[in-house]
């Protein structure tokens, strides 16, 4: 079902108006969520195009390339008293 903007637009009008003539806080609330769910209709029928009659595959991102070789630091050189790699060899 298509509807079309100007269709969007009269409800979010009368929204508006129950809304103004409302002095119900939570009724009113609720006009304004409605306002707001049909002004994301029609921001969304703007935004999203027609569809193609192909798939579309979305090229990786440049920022995906392999990770550039990590170089190992230089092993440090012990002392007789120490007995091994960790720092917690005593």
């Amino acid at each position: 079902m298509n509807i079309s903007v100007q269709q969007l637009l009269r409800k979010i009008e009368e929204e508006l108006h129950e809304a103004k003539g409302n002095i119900n806080e939570a009724r009113i609330r609720e006009r304004i969520y409605s306002i707001k769910s049909l002004c994301e209709l029609i921001l969304d029928e703007q935004v999203q195009p027609a569809a193609p009659n192909h798939t579309y595959i979305p090229k990786q991102p440049a920022y995906q390339a392999q990770p550039a070789s990590i170089q190992q630091p230089k092993r440090l050189e012990l002392e007789d008293e120490a007995n091994g790699d960790s720092l917690f060899d005593f």
